[in-house]
């Protein structure tokens, strides 16, 4: 892809990649995706929440009406 170049280890390994600013702009909306992606992944085996517990803790500490 244009405007993505890779560093690669003395095995020519890809362990990095370089993204110019102008091919992040054109391609914003996949890189949002692509790290909405990466964060649920990294939470997935977090503690689980009810819907009702979180807003009613937020209505406690005020920062939810």
């Amino acid at each position: 892809m244009k405007g993505v170049s890779y560093i690669t280890d003395e095995q020519n390994q890809k362990k990095a990649v370089v993204i110019e600013i102008s091919t992040l702009k054109r391609h914003s909306n996949d890189l949002e995706d692509l790290l909405d992606g990466l964060i649920a992944e990294t939470r997935k085996n977090d503690e689980k929440v009810p819907l009702k517990e979180v807003i009613s803790n937020l209505k406690k500490t005020g920062k939810l009406k």
